[in-house]
């Protein structure tokens, strides 16, 4: 794989696997045919909406869609994504054309292609990300807000102001006195657009499945057409020749305005394209993008659309998640969809030309509503970045793009800083002494407060003053070593702590390293080896092993031996967990178990196959050992996140014959059939939704699914209808590191709440079971003994 792709791919799934190459080949050839139709048809009306907001010639649309289709499809680097015009760019445009004019906007536009194609050529393309998330999707709703309200003037029948303070002012008078034609198609277009993946399924027929905004589009062109209501409509040149309006170079003052404007394009759709290109990463199971390839195919679309007369070309989120919910998996759906445009438009401009322009100024206006993301915004709360976020789209609405940015990135830096040089001053009055404690990076930021607390101590106090710090510069140096002479001069003490590192006796003596100090010690001992100190040496996996066993000798085996050598005599846990054999699921680290707590059973798809199945007996005879022998007083089966089975299983693998080395695979796959019925995949239930969301549905009813089968078992059964024994039902999140546990009242899966602010004891060990140091003690004075199995 590439360097800078990023991340490894996600496993190949199970069905993949179990079909052979040139079936494999036909079939990735049909469902990206059948994907690039589905793009195409959104494309074409998005594309010259995009035109109308942006106020350029809505063949610019058109033009875009075609070039970044085929170009970026062909030269760039991401699998799945769909390029064209972009709405977060929609702004920049139009106030290049009225600032510039069109043509010395074309040439802006080829100009900020070439500035990528240096960009991906110098492989800076992950410097693009280094702009804040939050940013990014306040200046995108920014965007929105600003379309939303430019285009609901169009929609009401009238004109867009020159601002969004006069948009919003002149609002009240547009909708009091404008009841035209042209509102009742914005009605109409916003009505379906709101309604159309909301409606239920027709039989087979799933509404979903039509995209949206052709049929809001299409509605509205064919109830204005037949009732013959006069309105602006689409207007395109004659043919491809007149559509040509290039590139021209600016007058003797205008290159200052243009260089500005080459940046601001270039950076807005760089970072755009590459947020895009790893989001919908996720969606799909292909190779991962590799940035500087993207950027450099985004940079020749650039080019050559602003060479052709078209608008800026960028990553678009919409048409990309699209194209993977359709089922595109290569470049090659998004080279046929804008083959498919180029088509449409060459063949059936007089279809197009009926479209009224109110329909497309109602599209945007739900676009622009939707680039209002509750999630993003939400999200971006949880991580206390929701001010940068908030600022940067009232920024952008009221002050303009740039400046907008401007103020959120360095709002975003402060944010960033004050993190980075978060400081904890606590005091605490012990007996004769006065106990300072410092926590953080010691900065000049820091300084004031520090020197707060410190000018609370008491003249003549004897003081311990404890710095657990990872950095201090010379003001804080200055400032304590102040304090401290000046303390001690009035009769008082100070008795100085470094915790963590030496900063103040270095800076006393010597030069202080110049950044921060992390924490010593070993490495984390959960974290996988690819992220410890070494992970970019080549080591096999066997000297991985070894390097492994070596650490635990040396750090944990010692204290393990006490523990160990009382388990030898038997085993007594607490209960039997079946999971799933993904190594991404480590059952000790997830439930902070230790050893002789869980009877562990790990196979693909934490299944267990019905009672008076034939085949594999090896859970049944797991299962019977555990309820029988050691008399385990729960069973706790644990689905997944991200699981390749059920992946599978939502592909239909296990109906596939396979191959000789998939053959055992499909086979025991098939015990997983009843999840999707219990998760209502033959009712459709699971069709139309993201794959994330079909396969948390299906893991979670597959969790369900297995305890019913646990219940199939003669000794399972008895035992729970005695009350000996419990059966429960727990979920991982991978993406949240989140466990998640079924209730049974009401059947859905809730997150296990944090320890902080629960009063909740620590729960017990049953008689008999392991006690940890305290049975260790009663053993040895012989107040206990435990039978062995």
């Amino acid at each position: 794989m590439r360097n800078d792709a990023q991340g490894a791919a996600p496993e190949r799934p199970p069905a993949t696997a179990a079909v052979s190459g040139p079936r494999l080949d036909r079939g990735r050839v049909a469902a990206d045919v059948g994907a690039s139709f589905v793009v195409f048809l959104v494309a074409v009306p998005l594309s010259l909406g995009i035109a109308v907001a942006s106020g350029a010639p809505l063949v610019a649309g058109i033009i875009a869609a075609v070039v970044g289709g085929v170009v970026a499809g062909l030269v760039g680097g991401s699998m799945v994504q769909v390029s064209g015009p972009a709405a977060g760019l929609t702004i920049i445009v139009a106030d290049l054309i009225m600032t510039h004019g069109w043509r010395v906007t074309c040439l802006i536009t080829l100009l900020a292609g070439l500035v990528q194609l240096a960009l991906g050529a110098f492989r800076i393309a992950r410097a693009a990300l280094a702009v804040s998330p939050a940013v990014v999707h306040g200046m995108l709703a920014g965007v929105g807000v600003t379309i939303a309200l430019a285009q609901l003037h169009v929609v009401l029948g009238g004109e867009p102001q020159s601002s969004a303070l006069a948009n919003i002012t002149d609002l009240p008078d547009q909708i009091a006195h404008n009841h035209t034609p042209a509102v009742a198609v914005g009605v109409i277009t916003i009505a379906i657009m709101f309604t159309w993946n909301r409606l239920p399924s027709l039989g087979r027929f799933r509404p979903a499945v039509v995209p949206a905004a052709l049929v809001a589009v299409g509605t509205a062109t064919v109830i204005a057409t037949t009732s013959r209501w006069q309105m602006e409509t689409v207007v395109l040149p004659d043919s491809l020749a007149g559509a040509w309006n290039g590139p021209l170079l600016p007058g003797p003052g205008q290159w200052h305005g243009v260089a500005v404007g080459v940046a601001a394009v270039a950076m807005v759709a760089s970072v755009e394209s590459l947020l895009a290109a790893i989001a919908v990463d996720r969606l799909h199971s292909g190779r991962r993008v590799m940035l500087n390839r993207e950027l450099c195919g985004q940079g020749v679309a650039n080019t050559i659309s602003g060479a052709l007369g078209g608008l800026p070309v960028a990553g678009v989120i919409v048409r990309s998640t699209t194209n993977v919910r359709a089922g595109g998996r290569t470049p090659l759906s998004t080279v046929l969809h804008g083959v498919w445009i180029l088509l449409f438009v060459a063949l059936f401009a007089n279809v197009v030309e009926l479209i009224p322009m109110p329909a497309l100024a109602a599209l945007l206006v739900f676009i622009g509503v939707r680039m209002v993301s509750v999630a993003h915004l939400r999200d971006l709360r949880r991580h206390h970045e929701g001010s940068v976020y908030l600022v940067t789209l009232i920024s952008v609405v009221f002050l303009g793009l740039l400046e907008g940015v401007s103020i959120g990135f360095a709002l975003a830096m402060i944010v960033s800083l004050r993190r980075l040089t978060k400081l904890t001053v606590t005091t605490e009055e012990r007996a004769d002494r006065v106990h300072v404690t410092v926590h953080g990076s010691l900065t000049f930021l820091g300084v004031p407060r520090l020197a707060h607390v410190l000018r609370t101590v008491p003249e003549g106090a004897r003081v311990d003053l404890d710095l657990n710090v990872d950095f201090m510069d010379h003001a804080a140096f200055e400032a304590i070593h102040a304090w401290r002479v000046d303390h001690e001069r009035t009769g008082g003490s100070v008795d100085i702590d470094e915790v963590h590192e030496n900063w103040y006796a270095r800076n006393s003596t010597l030069s202080a390293p110049a950044g921060k100090t992390g924490p010593g010690g070993l490495a984390r001992w959960w974290a996988p080896w690819d992220m410890r100190g070494d992970a970019g040496r080549e080591v096999n996996p066997l000297g991985l092993l070894a390097a492994g066993a070596r650490e635990y000798h040396s750090s944990t085996a010692d204290r393990m031996r006490s523990v160990t050598n009382r388990l030898s005599h038997g085993q007594h846990p607490t209960a039997l967990f079946v999971t799933c054999a993904d190594s991404r699921v480590v059952p000790n680290v997830i439930t902070a178990s230790g050893p002789g707590d869980l009877f562990t059973i790990r196979n693909l798809g934490n299944l267990v196959p019905p009672w008076e199945a034939p085949g594999d007996g090896s859970v049944g005879a797991a299962i019977e050992y555990a309820v029988n022998v050691l008399r385990v007083p729960s069973i706790v089966v644990c689905g997944h996140s991200h699981c390749g089975a059920m992946t599978a299983l939502l592909e239909k693998a296990h109906l596939e014959p396979g191959e000789a080395g998939t053959s055992h695979m499909c086979r025991w796959l098939a015990n997983g059939a009843g999840s999707l019925v219990r998760a209502g995949e033959e009712s459709g239930a699971l069709a139309g939704l993201p794959t994330a969301e079909a396969l948390r549905r299906l893991a979670q009813a597959n969790v369900e699914e297995q305890i019913g089968n646990l219940m199939g078992y003669p000794v399972v059964r008895e035992r729970v209808e005695s009350g000996e024994l419990e059966l429960s039902g727990m979920y991982y999140d991978l993406e949240t590191a989140r466990v998640h546990l079924l209730d049974a009242r009401t059947g859905e899966f809730a997150p296990v709440r944090d320890a902080q602010g629960v009063n909740e004891p620590v729960p017990r060990p049953r008689p008999g079971a392991n006690e940890g140091d305290q049975l260790l003690d009663e053993s040895s004075s012989g107040a206990s003994s435990r039978p062995s199995c």
